[in-house]
């Protein structure tokens, strides 16, 4: 959580997370973004949260990236760095600003919704395999990569390309498809390229609704045909919960398991994706059960739901343990509201 020392590169991480971090700010009332008159800064990038929620949640986590030299990248790696994320493989560009964002407060699937990105020609955006050494990337157990890099220019998609391609050694390859219309050029090959990086992952995250509207496929066992090679293939349904494809033992065949979301009492729609995939990788590292990833990931995204930015610090294990510990009914009962994640696990509020 904030205040921690910040992780050297003396000891290898369990995980690295390479993409975009920037600079955002929080609207202070709801509204178009015409109409709000002030703004909270923070912090907000795909990868970069799910690094600082598994840093906090105990994990060896390396962040890989590129800001400018600039304050608001002095700003990003500090930060970062005060979750406990390792930051020593982030650079400096001198020539390129550190990317900025402005989004109102509500959720992005909504009509209403708006973001102002200031992130063109930023110095992420210049990331590509002749800057980012490979000794930084493939040191730990996981590497974690999403969408959004891929749509952030040529050179950073040729990253990607590299990093998913077959190799010996290769770390277990995480990947959050994270489905971004407005970073591709209309008409782009986005949806092409989303769809052949994940089935070159091993791991892979997907929302219902992104399956949808990026490739025309829909329900879970339409999303796994179009997925069929990852060993693990996460669905992400929203408030119906999620469905997890799992591939194990000698058949290969998929073991299908859907676990319920939470009753949430939200406060920002934002962040809970990337939440969710910390909890759900921080569930693999430890070796839990299929049903207990995905219960973690809930949990994750529970804690951020009920703060108003994109990065909180999440329960503690035990008191995550517990819970996912619960029966389905117990499960079921659990609305979690502002505050929960300090609280005991006997604290929490069944819903009658």
């Amino acid at each position: 959580m904030p205040g921690s020392a910040a992780r050297t590169s003396a000891v290898a991480p369990e995980v690295v997370c390479l993409g975009e971090s920037m600079v955002t700010f929080l609207p202070s009332r709801p509204g178009r973004l015409a109409d709000v008159p002030v703004f909270s800064r923070g912090i907000g990038g795909a990868e970069s949260n799910v690094a600082c929620a598994l840093a906090a949640a105990g994990h060896g986590v390396k962040w890989v990236s590129r800001v400018g030299a600039d304050g608001f990248g002095d700003h990003l790696v500090e930060a970062v760095a005060a979750y406990g994320v390792d930051v020593s493989a982030v650079r400096r560009d001198p020539d390129r600003p550190t990317g900025i964002y402005f989004r109102t407060a509500t959720d992005r699937a909504t009509d209403v919704h708006e973001v102002a990105y200031y992130r063109a020609g930023s110095a992420a955006s210049a990331m590509s395999p002749r800057n980012v050494p490979h000794e930084s990337l493939l040191g730990g157990r996981v590497l974690h990569l999403s969408g959004i890099t891929a749509a952030l220019s040529a050179d950073c998609l040729a990253l990607l390309d590299e990093l998913t391609s077959p190799r010996p050694g290769r770390p277990l390859v995480s990947f959050d498809v994270n489905h971004r219309p407005a970073l591709w050029r209309t008409g782009g090959p986005g949806p092409g390229v989303l769809l052949d990086l994940a089935r070159r992952s091993d791991l892979v995250f997907a929302g219902e609704d992104e399956a949808a509207e990026a490739w025309g496929v829909h329900g879970t066992a339409a999303i796994r045909a179009a997925l069929p090679e990852p060993d693990v293939l996460v669905v992400k349904r929203g408030a119906d919960g999620a469905t997890v494809f799992s591939r194990t033992g000698e058949g290969r065949q998929d073991t299908v398991t859907d676990v319920p979301a939470l009753r949430v009492d939200v406060v920002a729609p934002v962040g809970a994706g990337d939440a969710f995939a910390a909890g759900f990788l921080s569930a693999t590292l430890r070796g839990l059960p299929v049903r207990d990833r995905a219960r973690h990931g809930h949990l994750m995204a529970a804690a951020v739901l009920t703060v108003p930015g994109d990065l909180t610090a999440p329960p503690s294990r035990p008191h995550a343990d517990r819970l996912v510990a619960l029966d389905a009914a117990a499960w079921g009962t659990l609305r979690l509201g502002p505050g929960w994640t300090a609280r005991g696990a006997n604290e929490e509020v069944p819903v009658t």
